[in-house]
C-alpha cells in the first residue's frame, strides 16, 4: 500500500494541473477570438505584449484562488512545521525550474539570431516560464516520493 500523499505534493499536483489548465484555456480564448480570424495579427508587437500582460495577472490570481480553495476544502490541514527536507526540496527544484527557463531563454534568442519571426521569441518566453513553473512542481512530487 502506497503512502497518502503528502500537502506537499497534493499542493504541488494542484499548481501543476492549474498552470497547464490556465495556459491552455487561455491560448484557446486569444487564438479562437483574435488569431483565428486574422493570422497576421501574431505579428504584431503590440497585439502579444497586451495578451501577454493580461496572461501573467491572470495566472496569478487564478493561481492564488485555487490554493486559498486547496487550503480550505483540504481536511489536513497546513504543516506547522517546515522541515530542512522541505527546504531542500524546495531548493532543488528551482534549481531544475530555472535551468529550463534559461535553456528557454536562450532558444528565444537563438531564434533571433537566426533570423526567425519576433512572434517565435514571445512564444518561447511564454512557453519556457510555463514549462519551468511545471517542471518545477513535477520535480517537488518526484523528490518527495523518491527522497532528496
Amino acid at each position: 500500500m502506497k503512502d497518502p500523499m503528502s500537502y506537499q505534493e497534493k499542493q504541488s499536483i494542484l499548481s501543476l494541473v492549474n498552470t497547464f489548465l490556465i495556459l491552455s484555456f487561455y491560448s484557446l480564448y486569444v487564438y479562437n477570438n483574435y488569431i483565428a480570424g486574422n493570422l497576421e495579427i501574431i505579428y504584431d508587437m503590440k497585439f502579444l505584449g497586451k495578451a501577454f500582460m493580461i496572461l501573467i495577472p491572470f495566472t496569478i490570481v487564478v493561481q492564488i484562488v485555487m490554493h486559498i480553495l486547496f487550503v480550505i476544502f483540504n481536511k489536513e490541514g497546513i504543516p506547522k512545521k517546515i522541515d530542512e527536507m522541505d527546504k531542500l526540496i524546495e531548493l532543488k527544484s528551482i534549481r531544475v525550474s530555472h535551468w529550463v527557463f534559461i535553456v528557454g531563454f536562450f532558444t528565444a534568442m537563438a531564434s533571433q539570431a537566426f533570423g526567425m519571426a519576433p512572434y517565435i521569441m514571445f512564444l518561447t518566453f511564454v512557453v519556457s516560464g510555463f514549462l519551468a513553473g511545471m517542471v518545477s512542481d513535477v520535480s517537488k512530487i518526484w523528490y518527495y516520493r523518491k527522497g532528496v
